[in-house]
């Protein structure tokens, strides 16, 4: 028995969250690269801790949930 088990409603929730960080940091980086600036520096760190964070709500939903 797993005491961090996650719906599959919860799960899929989380997944989705996290899919819509990635689409998020992907319109980040394109700002960056088409208005190059003093803040292209810290969009595309922004863009780096948004997939990040994606990238583990992805992990949680996977393991924990039953996203599979």
């Amino acid at each position: 028995m797993n005491l961090l088990a996650i719906s599959q409603h919860a799960s899929v929730k989380l997944s989705e969250v996290g899919f819509l960080l990635f689409v998020i940091a992907g319109v980040w980086l394109v700002a960056a690269e088409l208005q190059p600036s003093k803040w292209a520096r810290f969009r595309i760190g922004v863009s780096g801790a948004l997939i990040a964070g994606g990238g583990v709500l992805l992990i949680i939903a996977a393991h924990y949930g039953t996203l599979v």
